[in-house]
């Protein structure tokens, strides 16, 4: 697949302005490619662990938006298959003006739980959370940790078949990350997949067993996770 992103050094704002451009022979807007990801072809099993590894702007946050379906790709198809759960960046899919308790359960009927399901699992969301009383205030008051506590702790809950990551080993302190990480070999061990995206390279072998690593929006190398590892950290220390 191909997502390419376009600036616009001319954008075409009313119906009356196109019709002028079209009769004149001249494009309705005028673009240029600004980034794009470009070819990427990739197939994940059932059960699979998967680090996207890059520097910043490569890609690797762009090719999780398009396997959660936050983003179209401008070519080719995305296809997944389960229940599938994502903590991408900090209040993505969480409504500010809305308590933490109310985004809980916006979230988890989002993904798939009934009321019952909900309600059972809501006291163990909160406590992996670790938000306490905040949980009744409004998330736009929430600390960026604490948001992100909260964004992990809902998607882990709903159970999903494909835990999507961006970045989320390195939230809240040393006692919440270890929590984190028994969480996800739990997932693993449940043949549950995973897609991670991290600078984390040294703990990144603890959860993945294949590395991607995507530079300048093309991959770059596909394979075990210590190859592309070494391969990576030897290009940036290069």
């Amino acid at each position: 697949m191909t997502k390419r992103f376009y600036h616009y050094e001319h954008r075409t704002t009313s119906l009356r302005e196109a019709f002028i451009r079209v009769v004149l022979r001249r494009p309705v807007h005028v673009r240029r490619a600004h980034f794009m990801l470009e070819g990427l072809d990739l197939e994940i099993a059932r059960g699979e662990s998967v680090a996207l590894l890059g520097a910043n702007g490569s890609g690797k946050s762009t090719a999780l938006r398009l396997i959660a379906g936050i983003y179209a790709p401008t070519e080719g198809t995305v296809t997944t298959r389960g229940r599938l759960a994502a903590v991408i960046e900090l209040g993505v899919g969480f409504n500010p003006e809305l308590t933490g308790a109310e985004n809980i359960h916006l979230y988890a009927a989002v993904m798939g739980l009934s009321r019952r399901e909900i309600a059972e699992r809501f006291d163990a969301i909160v406590a992996f959370a670790e938000v306490g009383d905040f949980i009744d205030e409004p998330v736009k008051y929430f600390s960026s940790g604490m948001q992100a506590r909260l964004a992990f702790a809902i998607a882990v809950a709903v159970e999903p078949d494909i835990l999507l990551l961006d970045e989320v080993l390195a939230v809240g302190d040393q006692r919440f990350r270890e929590r984190c990480h028994a969480r996800l070999r739990a997932h693993l061990a449940g043949g549950g997949t995973i897609v991670l995206v991290t600078h984390d390279l040294d703990s990144v072998r603890d959860f993945c067993r294949r590395g991607v690593w995507i530079d300048r929006g093309r991959v770059r190398l596909d394979g075990p996770i210590d190859e592309v590892v070494a391969a990576y950290r030897a290009a940036v220390e290069s």
